[in-house]
């Protein structure tokens, strides 16, 4: 017998995205649930992802084409999971909608943005650059509607609903509580990057010239706070010597046990892109271990071709000269001797985290905090809520997750 209760996607990121739509457009009723403003996730704020180097906005254009296109999916943004009861018959699902401030009809004009008097630090962008308070989310966000900070606004302020010509500003808007009958839950909510503050003694949240992997990506980016312009955050000057440091709190246990798997991958994408921007500065790789597996691989060689130089030893600090200069005191392994280099600006290569965590039900677990499906349940996950993997990998499980979620739904 089946039955015509939808799938519950928790999170838009690619892999939420991914089995949305494979389940969908195998005739599959489907509701995709992501917290922020608009879908994309991790991905949206990549610069560039491996192994081909292209921009991320192509493939989640095509992606949002086809969320668009397809009936059967029901897309909400800015939007929670607040209970989830399990049924004989799959769950029992509440959803808290935050206040739809501004409405479905904006044209993403910006004349709100002109006027608004209110700065606030940008989420996309780390907190690296101020935006105003009611803003389009990022360049390539979907859907394409402003989004506000209400909770920064002055309290009598109302030019952005003065200056809306669409009139889609609703300052009184409230929340909406969704109740659901869903015949089963994946879970894609992704990672978190590991906190720079908990590894003070490689800089972290302490030297502003150490910065994160993640953060690099927005340095490097376009659309990111510096324009594309990879630039030293006390000084905003070009670095003439960047060194980047792996396993930043991975493969360590005070801190994640296990490999993240992307970050040996990450970093040569991201030494590729300084050489690019920047040729005449020296990058340098301090490695445990290379991990680049499969057609991956080739990334490896384009680094050492381009005149990046790779250094197998565990940094174990990183203080700051009087002069600026950061000095990173390492063990050489195949010198078998302690030694010191110095740079402009370091990047942490911190490891994920899954983001799973919040979820206000029972998720079964690995030893390492990732999700694990319990098809009795008809709880299925997907991507690095699963387990850390690279994009193309979050394509090929979100895949196999809508499956089995579309089976376990048919089925009475």
């Amino acid at each position: 017998m089946t039955t015509s209760k939808p799938i519950v996607v928790l999170g838009a990121g690619i892999a939420g995205i991914s089995a949305a739509l494979e389940a969908a457009e195998a005739g599959q009723e489907v509701v995709l649930v992501e917290r922020d403003s608009a879908v994309g996730g991790r991905v949206a704020k990549l610069h560039r992802y491996f192994p081909k180097l292209c921009p991320p906005s192509c493939g989640l254009e095509i992606d949002t084409r086809r969320l668009e296109k397809n009936p059967r999916i029901r897309v909400l943004t800015r939007t929670d999971l607040v209970a989830a009861e399990r049924t004989d018959t799959g769950w029992k699902v509440t959803l808290r909608e935050e206040p739809a401030w501004v409405k479905p009809s904006c044209t993403a004009c910006g004349e709100c943005a002109k006027v608004c008097p209110t700065s606030v630090p940008d989420p996309f962008n780390f907190g690296l650059a101020k935006v105003p308070a009611i803003r389009i989310p990022h360049l390539d966000a979907w859907p394409r509607r402003y989004a506000m900070d209400r909770a920064a606004c002055p309290a009598d302020c109302h030019q952005c609903v003065e200056a809306c010509p669409a009139k889609a500003v609703d300052l009184s808007a409230k929340e909406r509580r969704i109740d659901l009958d869903a015949g089963a839950l994946v879970i894609a909510t992704g990672w978190v990057p590991y906190p720079l503050e908990k590894l003070p003694e490689l800089g972290g949240g302490v030297l502003a010239d150490v910065v994160s992997n993640v953060v690099l990506e927005r340095l490097a980016s376009p659309s990111g706070p510096t324009g594309g312009r990879i630039l030293r955050p006390s000084d905003g000057r070009p670095p003439r010597s960047v060194v980047f440091v792996q396993c930043a709190g991975s493969r360590d246990v005070n801190h994640l046990p296990y490999c993240s798997s992307v970050c040996c991958l990450a970093s040569l994408k991201q030494t590729l892109y300084l050489r690019e921007a920047l040729p005449e500065t020296s990058v340098t790789v301090c490695y445990i271990d290379r991990r680049a597996p499969g057609r991956n691989e080739s990334m490896l060689s384009k680094a050492e071709s381009a005149g990046v130089k790779f250094v197998k030893g565990k940094v174990g600090s990183v203080t700051c000269a009087g002069d600026g200069t950061l000095r990173l005191k390492l063990e050489d392994q195949e010198a078998g001797r302690l030694t010191e280099l110095e740079a402009d600006l370091v990047v942490l290569a911190t490891g994920m985290r899954p983001a799973s965590g919040e979820l206000p039900l029972h998720v079964p677990r690995d030893e390492d905090g990732f999700a694990l499906e319990d098809r009795a349940s008809r709880l299925f996950a997907a991507g690095v809520a699963k387990r850390p993997e690279d994009v193309a990998s979050c394509v090929r499980d979100a895949t196999g997750a809508a499956a089995k979620a579309m089976a376990a739904a048919r089925s009475h």
